[in-house]
């Protein structure tokens, strides 16, 4: 083998930082978007946030563009502004700082949900206690002992957020006996002999449970859904009509998740109009006694995308209020010079660049965002204007093909991105469906056929309810191919149960 060396020329693909930063930041939702700008503002000096004024406008902005060639003949020390006179100028001043350019600023025009019915009124700010502090608040309204109170910790640290106590009592015990001794070790009063007159048992942990299960909301520290109603139960009025029936019914909680009624009647010795009157009281209970105190917004999806019917037009807009609006800060860009090479002048041309490029990424991101969510509207514009029954078949290359973009960026961009129409808020994935083929040689939308069997159940005989070949039936009477079993897997991705648990004898 002979070595040699030599001089070769190639063509490769390879990712430059700032592709690499747009793409990161175009599958990030709003959430995680607002955490990377926070992190980008905490390391980049010259990168600031834009505040709004009292009046809810933002401040006087640089101008979109500038001519260069003036910039270039500007003398370096035109740009030296002092930090006193800078924070005292009421506006910027006309000459910007070097190199100043459109991609300086990112802004957009407010959307809709500034408008008044879409503001942070006082009335809608609520403020709410978890269940746990709603417990714990009670519980030092009552005359509990030291011991018993110290129990009743344990026991709300094992309340789960439905209100249901998730741990033993045997559990309760240990924890309970564990907190005591550290109290007693940490505390240099507390002789560890006396430690052992303090013993905990599970009678008396059972005690304790009792009267966390009498505290608000009623049901509350219940183990099983079975026990949550009858906590309910028993703290209604005693003169409360078929309560008695309803406490018989509960003592047979299998049949009546079975659906048995014949056997739930012969068992409980009730009438048929009694017991449908002990049903309707037990459906009044709340399942989950603990729900009442979730936080609403801890949950809430903030929407990236409006749209809204305008002059019988639907229009696309973005939610840029969520995010801050973003700029180069004027000062530190002021600092810079041109045949300057200190460490000093470079670190600030770097993080300069580096806040540019973020800005572009980011005004890329929402671009793209909004062009994909004006393709998707195009298409389901009959989902907007009928619901989900009328919505169309549509994949990831139909968008790609018609924006110039690539499948996996259609991805990207609809991951995790919720849209806000006139119907509810959906994530973006929710438009695209596969298809089913009809009759008439068409397509239906596999979303649009599951809206149609929900729309069925709804609407059938509860004594007669459809089976999955009813179902399939109908729908192929509308022109619809579809299978059974195609009928028994959209039924179960709804969460419908069977039509023999959705039959109702009463």
């Amino acid at each position: 083998m002979k070595l040699s060396m030599g001089m070769k020329v190639s063509a490769s693909l390879s990712l430059t930082p700032q592709l690499q930063q747009a793409i990161k930041l175009l599958q990030l939702s709003s959430l995680e978007l607002e955490q990377e700008i926070q992190l980008q503002l905490d390391s980049n000096p010259l990168l600031e946030v834009i505040e709004p004024t009292e009046d809810g406008s933002t401040p006087l902005e640089m101008p979109a563009s500038q001519d260069t060639t003036e910039l270039n003949d500007m003398d370096g020390t035109d740009y030296e502004v002092s930090l006193t006179d800078h924070l005292q100028a009421t506006q910027l001043n006309d000459e910007l700082p070097v190199d100043t350019q459109w991609d300086d600023i990112f802004t957009h025009q407010s959307t809709a949900l500034a408008m008044p019915e879409f503001e942070d009124r006082e009335d809608n700010q609520t403020s709410q206690d978890s269940i746990w502090d709603h417990l714990r608040w009670q519980v030092n309204f009552a005359h509990f002992s030291p011991i018993d109170r110290l129990i009743a910790e344990c026991i709300i640290d094992g309340i789960d957020e439905r209100g249901y106590l998730m741990i033993s009592l045997d559990e309760v015990q240990e924890a309970a006996l564990q907190q005591l001794e550290s109290l007693g070790l940490l505390s240099e009063d507390i002789d560890p002999a006396e430690l052992l007159e303090y013993d905990i048992e599970l009678e008396e942990v059972d005690v304790v449970l009792k009267r966390i299960q009498n505290l608000e909301p009623a049901g509350v520290g219940a183990r099983s859904l079975q026990e949550c109603l009858l906590l309910q139960l028993k703290n209604l009025p005693e003169h409360t009509p078929c309560r008695q029936d309803a406490l018989k019914l509960l003592q047979h909680h299998e049949l009546l998740i079975a659906n048995d009624i014949n056997r739930l009647m012969r068992q409980t010795q009730l009438g048929q109009e009694a017991l449908k009157e002990a049903l309707c009281l037990i459906k009044c209970l709340d399942p989950y006694p603990g729900q009442k105190f979730a936080d609403p917004e801890r949950d809430h999806q903030v929407p990236d995308v409006i749209v809204r019917k305008k002059n019988n037009r639907w229009e696309v807009q973005l939610n840029t209020d969520i995010l801050p609006k973003l700029r180069v800060n004027p000062y530190y860009a002021g600092m810079i010079r041109r045949a300057d090479s200190s460490s000093d002048n470079q670190y600030l041309r770097l993080h300069m660049q580096e806040a540019r490029n973020f800005i572009k990424s980011v005004d890329e991101r929402h671009k793209t965002l909004l062009k994909v969510s004006t393709c998707i509207v195009e298409h389901q514009r009959d989902f907007l204007e009928q619901g989900a029954e009328a919505m169309k078949p549509l994949i990831l290359r139909d968008i790609a093909e018609e924006t110039n973009l690539h499948e996996s960026t259609i991805s990207r961009v609809t991951t995790q991105k919720f849209m806000l129409t006139p119907r509810g808020l959906f994530e973006l994935k929710y438009f695209f469906s596969s298809h089913v083929g009809t009759s008439s040689g068409g397509e239906c939308s596999s979303t649009a056929i599951r809206a149609m069997i929900k729309k069925m159940v709804q609407e059938e005989n509860a004594r007669k309810p459809l089976s999955d070949n009813a179902i399939a039936e109908k729908l192929q009477a509308a022109g619809i191919d579809v299978a059974r079993r195609t009928v028994a897997k959209y039924r179960e991705s709804l969460n419908i149960p069977s039509s023999s648990e959705r039959k109702r004898l009463l």
